[in-house]
């Protein structure tokens, strides 16, 4: 929505007591620019201080969900609201480089019970892995955005997330039927046009 000139002067006209209550009851309708408002203006937590923490909860909260792998649809739902959690905390710090080794660590975290994983149909786990390798799509976009500094770190996470994929036969091979390329897990081989890579990739009928 575009404000007009009008709109932004009669706001500007508010008193700062009447200011205020607006602020106040337009933050208690939206809890997110609250926490990054606070965040912003008071917190005494870096954004390292953050990530760091994510990571933690991430790991742990991918090790209690995986007492469901049996139930994989409640699992898949675990998952989903840990993503949700990386999401909130992205949009909160703005962390860019947050945004791509949390999330492969959710994936490389998942991945690592594949021994658990493997007792499964495979019928069972498809929306699971589809939902991984899509993410895992979207995070090399992203890596290959940031700034090189940052791409020796990224790569750690993609060795030990490689390492994994191929423990998991049924993994690999669904990323293979999805024209993923296992060069990619390096950023420097990382296509600068990967976006458009997967829309032609989506555009036959893969990745959904």
């Amino acid at each position: 929505m575009e404000y007009s000139k009008e709109f932004k002067a009669a706001l500007s006209n508010f008193s700062a007591v009447e200011k205020d209550r607006l602020i106040f009851r337009l933050l208690k309708k939206d809890k997110l620019l609250s926490k990054k408002l606070y965040f912003e203006l008071i917190d005494q937590e870096t954004t390292d201080d953050k990530r760091n923490a994510m990571e933690e909860t991430v790991q742990e909260k991918v090790l209690m969900a995986c007492n469901y792998i049996g139930n994989q649809k409640y699992f898949l739902g675990i998952i989903r609201k840990i993503s949700a959690e990386i999401t909130e905390h992205v949009k909160i710090t703005t962390d860019k480089f947050g945004d791509v080794s949390l999330n492969l660590l959710l994936i490389d975290k998942v991945l690592e019970h594949s021994e658990e994983l493997s007792r499964q149909r495979f019928d069972n786990v498809y929306k699971l892995y589809l939902y991984l390798i899509n993410k895992l799509f979207k995070c090399l976009v992203l890596a290959k955005k940031l700034d090189e500094d940052y791409w020796m770190e990224i790569d750690e996470l993609l060795e030990s997330l490689k390492k994994n994929i191929f423990t998991n036969h049924y993994f690999e091979k669904l990323c293979v039927n999805n024209s993923f390329d296992f060069n990619w897990l390096q950023c420097e081989n990382i296509p600068d046009h990967l976006d458009l890579v997967i829309k032609e990739i989506k555009s036959q009928g893969f990745l959904r």
